[in-house]
């Protein structure tokens, strides 16, 4: 590996690999952000849908009684 690290021109060495390796990385970072918003709208949703369910049962048990 490091025989191919020298074999390269250093402009490829000093601003290619630089520039490619800051893209990986920009694209590293947006996927953990789009993972973890996603798991936190589906967190959110699943608490809106045990609220609505909560709601509902204390409404029936409401109507139950009278």
């Amino acid at each position: 590996m490091a025989e191919l690290w020298k074999s390269l021109p250093s402009w490829v060495r000093n601003i290619v690999v630089p520039i490619i390796v800051l893209v990986l990385a920009w694209n590293l970072v947006w996927f953990v952000v789009g993972v973890v918003s996603s798991l936190i709208g589906l967190l959110i949703k699943a608490l809106v849908v045990v609220g609505l369910a909560a709601g509902v049962v204390i409404l029936v048990k409401k109507a139950a009684r009278s």
